[in-house]
């Protein structure tokens, strides 16, 4: 499940970033960071999960091997298929590819986390952040705005895309994990919502 789902998770990414619509808050900055200082997307990618899991020494986080695979299998996948879909030239296709990768990547999150081998390197920075007594939803919103903002001043590709992505997402991924992570409510208790 882990494996798959994080190979699946990049496939997603690739295809969202070939859409061309605009891509998730993560993927601005690392297309920002592509198009900035050369190189590919997906290794920018590895690279920031490495700068990401270094902030996690001062929060004293836990990391498993899932949170390792995570901040390497996904870059390079997301590399493999930049390489082999071709960017569509409709507007058709586009939204095709679009629409296929946030409803792939809502699947894959939860394969990954259902598999129960530790968060990624990004949901672990926002967890160790949290546990210091500090909302959630504020957390991901200021980590997600911050990483946005930075990747559009890079040149990271913002759009109807990344607007749809986050709409979606959590939704999705609402219904996606608890399914594939039997025993892990939809509703968290309510002392424990976001």
């Amino acid at each position: 499940m882990l494996l798959c789902g994080l190979a699946l998770y990049g496939l997603s990414s690739g295809l969202i970033l070939q859409a061309g619509l605009g891509v998730d808050p993560w993927d601005v900055l690392h297309q920002g960071l592509a198009r900035t200082f050369r190189g590919q997307v997906g290794t920018w990618a590895i690279l920031a999960s490495v700068v990401v899991l270094l902030l996690w020494l001062p929060l004293r986080a836990r990391f498993g091997v899932g949170t390792l695979a995570n901040a390497v299998l996904v870059g390079l996948c997301i590399n493999v298929t930049v390489w082999l879909v071709p960017v569509p030239h409709s507007l058709a296709l586009q939204a095709l590819l679009l629409m296929t990768g946030i409803l792939l990547n809502a699947f894959a999150t939860g394969l990954y986390i259902g598999a129960g081998f530790g968060p990624g390197p990004r949901d672990g920075l926002t967890t160790a952040f949290a546990a210091r007594g500090h909302s959630i939803r504020l957390v991901r919103t200021v980590i997600e705005i911050a990483v946005l903002a930075v990747g559009w001043l890079l040149g990271g590709s913002v759009g109807v895309g990344t607007l749809l992505y986050a709409a979606a997402i959590g939704p999705l991924t609402h219904i996606t994990i608890p399914l594939l992570r039997p025993g892990v409510p939809a509703v968290p208790p309510a002392g424990d919502r976001l």
